[in-house]
Protein backbone atom coordinates (compact mmCIF):
# COMPACT_ATOMS: atom_id res chain seq x y z
CA UNK A 1 0.00 0.00 0.00
CA UNK A 2 1.37 3.41 -1.17
CA UNK A 3 0.85 6.01 1.79
CA UNK A 4 -1.41 9.10 0.06
CA UNK A 5 1.98 11.45 1.25
CA UNK A 6 4.35 9.27 -1.27
CA UNK A 7 1.47 9.28 -3.57
CA UNK A 8 1.42 12.90 -3.57
CA UNK A 9 4.69 13.23 -3.96
CA UNK A 10 4.79 10.76 -7.12
CA UNK A 11 1.78 13.05 -8.99
CA UNK A 12 4.35 15.97 -8.56
CA UNK A 13 6.65 14.31 -9.57
CA UNK A 14 5.11 13.10 -12.96
CA UNK A 15 3.51 16.35 -13.78
CA UNK A 16 6.89 18.20 -13.43
CA UNK A 17 8.61 15.70 -15.64
CA UNK A 18 5.76 15.93 -18.21
CA UNK A 19 6.02 19.52 -18.21
CA UNK A 20 9.91 19.43 -18.77
CA UNK A 21 9.24 16.55 -21.31
CA UNK A 22 5.90 16.77 -23.17
CA UNK A 23 7.44 14.61 -25.65
CA UNK A 24 9.54 11.26 -25.38
CA UNK A 25 11.55 10.39 -28.47
CA UNK A 26 13.59 7.36 -27.81
CA UNK A 27 17.03 8.09 -28.13
CA UNK A 28 18.06 5.18 -29.95
CA UNK A 29 18.04 5.51 -33.56
CA UNK A 30 15.84 2.36 -35.13
CA UNK A 31 13.64 1.81 -38.01
CA UNK A 32 11.91 -1.86 -36.88
CA UNK A 33 11.57 -3.38 -33.55
CA UNK A 34 14.68 -5.40 -34.76
CA UNK A 35 16.90 -2.45 -35.08
CA UNK A 36 15.85 -0.94 -31.60
CA UNK A 37 16.75 -4.44 -30.14
CA UNK A 38 20.01 -4.25 -31.43
CA UNK A 39 20.51 -0.56 -29.94
CA UNK A 40 19.22 -1.81 -26.36
CA UNK A 41 21.45 -4.43 -26.43
CA UNK A 42 24.32 -2.52 -27.83
CA UNK A 43 23.42 0.36 -25.07
CA UNK A 44 24.95 -1.32 -22.03
CA UNK A 45 28.10 0.36 -20.59
CA UNK A 46 28.08 2.49 -23.59
CA UNK A 47 26.26 5.86 -24.47
CA UNK A 48 23.50 6.52 -26.81
CA UNK A 49 25.32 9.04 -28.58
CA UNK A 50 28.32 6.41 -29.29
CA UNK A 51 25.68 3.60 -29.95
CA UNK A 52 24.04 5.98 -32.47
CA UNK A 53 27.47 6.51 -34.32
CA UNK A 54 28.19 2.62 -34.64
CA UNK A 55 24.42 1.46 -35.60
CA UNK A 56 24.42 3.34 -39.17
CA UNK A 57 27.37 1.08 -40.88
CA UNK A 58 26.03 -2.10 -38.94
CA UNK A 59 23.00 -1.68 -39.65
CA UNK A 60 23.58 -0.99 -43.28
CA UNK A 61 24.95 -4.36 -43.25
CA UNK A 62 22.06 -6.37 -41.25
CA UNK A 63 19.62 -4.54 -40.57
CA UNK A 64 17.44 -7.79 -40.00
CA UNK A 65 17.82 -10.76 -38.09
CA UNK A 66 18.42 -12.45 -41.27
CA UNK A 67 21.02 -10.83 -42.73
CA UNK A 68 22.34 -10.52 -38.88
CA UNK A 69 22.89 -14.38 -38.89
CA UNK A 70 24.73 -14.68 -41.81
CA UNK A 71 27.71 -12.38 -40.62
CA UNK A 72 30.94 -13.88 -39.11
CA UNK A 73 31.09 -12.85 -35.04
CA UNK A 74 34.49 -11.05 -36.01
CA UNK A 75 33.01 -9.00 -38.60
CA UNK A 76 30.15 -7.64 -36.55
CA UNK A 77 32.90 -7.30 -33.90
CA UNK A 78 34.61 -5.07 -36.33
CA UNK A 79 31.36 -3.05 -36.75
CA UNK A 80 31.18 -2.58 -33.24
CA UNK A 81 33.88 -1.99 -32.09
CA UNK A 82 34.57 1.45 -30.66
CA UNK A 83 31.93 0.13 -28.38
CA UNK A 84 32.32 -1.00 -25.09
CA UNK A 85 32.27 -5.09 -24.74
CA UNK A 86 32.21 -5.48 -28.55
CA UNK A 87 33.62 -8.88 -28.57
CA UNK A 88 30.48 -10.27 -26.74
CA UNK A 89 27.93 -8.11 -27.51
CA UNK A 90 28.55 -9.29 -31.15
CA UNK A 91 28.72 -13.08 -30.78
CA UNK A 92 25.27 -12.14 -28.63
CA UNK A 93 24.00 -10.14 -31.60
CA UNK A 94 24.87 -13.06 -34.15
CA UNK A 95 23.58 -15.73 -31.82
CA UNK A 96 20.29 -13.84 -31.28
CA UNK A 97 19.40 -13.01 -34.93
CA UNK A 98 20.19 -17.12 -35.39
CA UNK A 99 17.29 -18.04 -32.31
CA UNK A 100 14.96 -15.43 -34.13
CA UNK A 101 15.06 -16.87 -37.21
CA UNK A 102 15.04 -20.74 -36.20
CA UNK A 103 12.50 -20.46 -33.07
CA UNK A 104 10.49 -17.25 -33.78
CA UNK A 105 10.46 -17.62 -37.84
CA UNK A 106 12.43 -14.58 -38.05
CA UNK A 107 10.30 -11.65 -36.42
CA UNK A 108 11.13 -10.38 -32.72
CA UNK A 109 8.99 -11.78 -30.16
CA UNK A 110 6.48 -9.48 -28.72
CA UNK A 111 6.43 -11.43 -25.34
CA UNK A 112 8.81 -10.60 -22.19
CA UNK A 113 9.61 -14.12 -21.44
CA UNK A 114 10.56 -15.58 -25.06
CA UNK A 115 12.91 -11.93 -25.63
CA UNK A 116 14.62 -12.35 -22.19
CA UNK A 117 15.32 -15.72 -23.93
CA UNK A 118 17.49 -14.72 -26.51
CA UNK A 119 21.46 -14.18 -25.85
CA UNK A 120 22.35 -10.87 -24.50
CA UNK A 121 19.13 -10.04 -23.90
CA UNK A 122 18.37 -9.26 -20.22
CA UNK A 123 15.11 -8.06 -18.03
CA UNK A 124 15.89 -4.53 -19.23
CA UNK A 125 16.41 -4.73 -22.75
CA UNK A 126 13.04 -6.73 -23.24
CA UNK A 127 11.32 -3.98 -20.83
CA UNK A 128 12.21 -1.12 -23.74
CA UNK A 129 11.84 -3.44 -27.00
CA UNK A 130 8.49 -4.46 -25.19
CA UNK A 131 7.75 -0.25 -24.28
CA UNK A 132 8.93 1.43 -26.98
CA UNK A 133 8.60 -0.82 -30.27
CA UNK A 134 5.29 -3.06 -29.35
CA UNK A 135 3.41 -0.35 -26.64
CA UNK A 136 3.28 -2.72 -24.15
CA UNK A 137 3.20 -0.93 -20.75
CA UNK A 138 7.04 -1.53 -18.45
CA UNK A 139 9.13 0.73 -16.67
CA UNK A 140 12.51 -0.42 -17.65
CA UNK A 141 14.69 0.71 -14.63
CA UNK A 142 18.37 1.88 -15.69
CA UNK A 143 20.41 3.79 -13.42
CA UNK A 144 19.06 6.97 -13.70
CA UNK A 145 15.96 5.39 -13.01
CA UNK A 146 17.34 3.79 -10.02
CA UNK A 147 19.15 6.34 -8.36
CA UNK A 148 16.49 9.13 -8.84
CA UNK A 149 14.04 6.93 -7.15
CA UNK A 150 16.29 6.47 -3.98
CA UNK A 151 16.84 9.83 -3.50
CA UNK A 152 13.23 10.96 -3.89
CA UNK A 153 11.92 8.44 -1.72
CA UNK A 154 10.20 6.49 -4.11
CA UNK A 155 11.86 2.87 -3.74
CA UNK A 156 13.72 1.38 -0.92
CA UNK A 157 15.21 -1.29 -3.71
CA UNK A 158 19.22 -1.99 -3.12
CA UNK A 159 18.54 -3.42 -6.62
CA UNK A 160 16.71 -2.57 -9.79
CA UNK A 161 14.34 -5.40 -9.71
CA UNK A 162 12.71 -3.97 -6.69
CA UNK A 163 13.38 -0.60 -7.64
CA UNK A 164 10.66 -1.64 -11.03
CA UNK A 165 8.26 -2.92 -8.15
CA UNK A 166 8.06 -0.09 -6.59
CA UNK A 167 7.56 2.28 -9.31
CA UNK A 168 4.79 0.16 -10.69
CA UNK A 169 2.79 0.18 -7.93
CA UNK A 170 3.04 4.08 -7.43
CA UNK A 171 2.58 5.04 -10.89
CA UNK A 172 -0.50 4.05 -13.28
CA UNK A 173 0.34 1.58 -15.89
CA UNK A 174 -0.81 4.06 -18.48
CA UNK A 175 2.14 6.17 -17.68
CA UNK A 176 4.71 3.34 -17.69
CA UNK A 177 6.13 4.28 -21.18
CA UNK A 178 6.82 7.77 -21.37
CA UNK A 179 7.49 8.19 -17.74
CA UNK A 180 10.73 5.94 -17.32
CA UNK A 181 12.34 7.82 -20.94
CA UNK A 182 11.07 10.94 -18.96
CA UNK A 183 13.04 10.10 -15.80
CA UNK A 184 16.09 9.32 -17.78
CA UNK A 185 16.32 12.36 -19.74
CA UNK A 186 15.81 14.21 -16.24
CA UNK A 187 18.19 12.28 -14.99
CA UNK A 188 20.68 12.92 -17.63
CA UNK A 189 20.22 16.44 -17.70
CA UNK A 190 20.06 17.50 -14.06
CA UNK A 191 21.04 14.31 -11.35
CA UNK A 192 24.58 13.21 -11.91
CA UNK A 193 25.65 10.38 -9.19
CA UNK A 194 28.74 12.36 -8.29
CA UNK A 195 28.49 15.92 -6.05
CA UNK A 196 24.85 16.58 -7.21
CA UNK A 197 23.57 19.97 -5.81
CA UNK A 198 20.47 18.82 -4.50
CA UNK A 199 19.07 22.14 -3.75
CA UNK A 200 19.78 23.44 -6.87
CA UNK A 201 18.00 20.53 -8.43
CA UNK A 202 14.23 21.39 -9.82
CA UNK A 203 13.07 18.17 -8.29
CA UNK A 204 15.43 17.06 -6.03
CA UNK A 205 15.44 20.30 -3.81
CA UNK A 206 11.79 19.27 -2.93
CA UNK A 207 11.12 15.54 -3.54
CA UNK A 208 14.42 14.13 -1.81
CA UNK A 209 14.31 12.66 1.52
CA UNK A 210 15.42 14.30 4.43
CA UNK A 211 18.08 11.57 5.26
CA UNK A 212 19.35 11.07 1.86
CA UNK A 213 19.76 14.87 1.42
CA UNK A 214 21.78 14.37 4.71
CA UNK A 215 24.08 11.24 3.68
CA UNK A 216 24.61 12.80 0.10
CA UNK A 217 25.82 16.20 1.28
CA UNK A 218 27.81 14.04 3.77
CA UNK A 219 29.51 11.66 1.22
CA UNK A 220 29.20 13.63 -2.05
CA UNK A 221 27.93 10.49 -4.18
CA UNK A 222 24.98 8.51 -4.70
CA UNK A 223 26.54 5.28 -4.31
CA UNK A 224 28.50 6.50 -0.90
CA UNK A 225 25.54 7.52 0.58
CA UNK A 226 23.40 4.44 -0.63
CA UNK A 227 26.27 2.05 1.45
CA UNK A 228 25.48 4.12 4.26
CA UNK A 229 22.02 3.34 4.55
Amino acid sequence: MVSQKKQEKATRIENTLAELYPETPIPLDHTSPYTLLVAVALSAQTTDKKVNEVTPTLFQKANTPEKMSRLDVEEVRMLIREIGLAPTKAKNLVNAAKMIMTDFNGKVPQNMEMLERLPGVGHKTASVVMSQAFGVPAFPVDTHIHRLAKRWGLSNGHNVEQTEADLKAIFSESSWNALHLRIIFFGRAYCPARSHDLEACPICSWASTAKWKKLEKKHGSFKKALNML
